[in-house]
């Protein structure tokens, strides 16, 4: 066929038909085919039947619907704020888990695969692939029909149940009767699932007025704990309190009562609100319990504003050098003991800052004070106070030192805290059992402790052993070779 130049530029240059370009692999057919080839690709990981199993997830990992997101987000969304709390009133319908309110983050691996997208989600993954409408290069996935049912409210309590373990979307605001309340209720508790049990109870603690849901948790003691367990968690204490009075469950209402002094920042007030949990009925020995902690806190209260005042004047050597680092008060009794003796060491018995007073007031064990005392004083390197600590006279006068807790236990203590190796060395000498007082003599390099328990031992072996660990020259080695010339000892074979 013969062509004029005119007739085949106008042949190349119509839109019917292009030319051969280097950049053919960017046209739509090329596009098509890598996108067809992109989504089924997917099909290897997604199955349309399995689609209905699913789970929704956030961007903490965490999947929606779980019940640990739900508590996070009834806290975060529905518990804190009254703007949470109006938009739970205002809501046509309620999930126990997916109809909280939701981080915008959050997406649907479902809805990801299949390329479908939503106002404020990321796009979808035929949007990612190119700019064009996603229909014109992949068709999408076949959505499951259980997936329609969601909306339809016609699930019984039992496919609820089964469906809320698996992490669903479905509403229980059809569930309007108290039966049917009840029914989802035990279809739950015979799933043997606390966290769809928990589910339900929220809705029950919504829905229900307090009088009728204790009556029917009373029968019911599974999700009667699950309950308890879940106000507790959530620091519902006004509702958990309201509960244990309707079980006349007296020691739990008084301990529950008395939990609520966590909430009380001002010390003062904390301190009478402890005073008038001493004349609640509490075992004997949750009351001596009680009493102790209004008594500590009342000494802490006085110790604290006498100690600020005498930091603040700078008159006092103890503050000079070491500065408080935090306020003593609500401090456990054995931190307010090593305060005591850090700071107020050798004071008289009847003052309230007294180590000696409080160890008499509260009746703390003598290990524990010793032990305690020790590693104040220590901490202070006032050597002194630690030789008077286990010095003890008997009836003739004579001294001797003695340590409830072990002097072992001592000598970790003061190598701790950097003791010179006499003192050290003193300490390890009164180890009762040998082999722990070799170990430690060596580990802490107490030579003249090692020397003289294995001239004791008899042990030639160990002794020229132990030679080779000294220093050259040194009076150790000295004190060795002179100890293995002696024709006095008689060495073991």
């Amino acid at each position: 066929m013969n062509w004029t130049k005119g007739d085949e530029e106008e042949y190349w240059n119509s839109s019917m038909f292009k030319a051969f370009t280097f950049d053919d692999e960017d046209d739509e057919l090329s596009q098509l085919k890598e996108s067809k080839r992109a989504v089924n690709s997917l099909r290897d990981f997604v199955d349309d039947d399995d689609d209905d199993e699913l789970e929704r997830v956030s961007w903490s990992g965490e999947p929606v619907g779980s019940i640990s997101w739900s508590i996070k987000e009834t806290a975060g969304h529905s518990g804190s704020t009254h703007e949470g709390r109006e938009q739970l009133k205002n809501r046509n319908s309620f999930s126990s888990y997916a109809q909280l309110p939701k981080p915008t983050s959050t997406y649907s691996l479902s809805s990801f695969f299949r390329g479908r997208t939503r106002p404020g989600s990321f796009q979808s993954l035929s949007d990612v692939l190119s700019d064009t409408p996603a229909k014109s290069y992949a068709p999408e996935l076949g959505r499951p029909k259980g997936e329609y049912r969601d909306y339809s409210n016609d699930w019984s309590p039992s496919d609820t149940v089964r469906r809320l373990r698996k992490g669903k979307v479905c509403s229980l605001e059809r569930f309007r009767s108290l039966q049917d309340k009840l029914q989802l209720l035990e279809e739950a508790v015979s799933m043997h699932d606390g966290n769809v049990i928990t589910a339900v109870l929220i809705f029950l603690k919504r829905t229900l007025s307090k009088e009728i849901l204790f009556r029917e948790l009373e029968e019911r003691q599974v999700a009667l704990r699950h309950l308890i367990y879940f106000l507790k968690e959530i620091g519902d204490q006004k509702l958990l309190i309201d509960l244990f009075r309707f079980l006349d469950r007296t020691e739990e209402l008084v301990l529950s009562h008395y939990r609520e002094h966590l909430n009380i920042q001002d010390p003062e007030k904390r301190k009478e609100f402890l005073k008038t949990c001493i004349s609640l009925p509490f075992s004997a020995e949750d009351s001596a319990h009680i009493q102790d902690h209004y008594t500590l806190l009342e000494r802490q209260i006085i110790i604290e504003a006498n100690d600020r005042h005498l930091e603040a004047a700078g008159q006092t050597e103890i503050f000079r050098k070491h500065p408080r680092k935090a306020s003593i008060l609500n401090m456990p009794l054995v931190t307010t003991l090593f305060y005591s003796c850090f700071y107020h060491y050798g004071e008289a018995e009847g003052t309230f800052s007294s180590p000696i007073n409080l160890k008499k007031t509260f009746k703390i064990p003598d290990k524990q004070y010793v032990l305690t005392a020790l590693a104040a004083r220590a901490k202070l390197r006032a050597w002194h106070d630690v030789d008077a600590l286990f010095t003890t006279k008997n009836w003739l006068g004579y001294t001797k030192k003695r340590a409830p807790i072990g002097f072992h236990r001592v000598v970790e203590i003061l190598h701790k805290n950097s003791a010179p190796v006499q003192i050290l060395q003193e300490y390890v000498s009164l180890v009762e059992d040998v082999d722990t007082k070799l170990n430690l003599a060596t580990k802490f390099k107490c030579h003249d402790v090692v020397i003289d328990t294995c001239r004791d031992l008899k042990d030639r072996q160990q002794l020229l052993g132990y030679r080779s660990k000294v220093d050259k020259g040194s009076a150790e080695e000295e004190k060795i070779d002179a100890i293995l010339s002696s024709s006095q000892i008689r060495w073991k074979n």
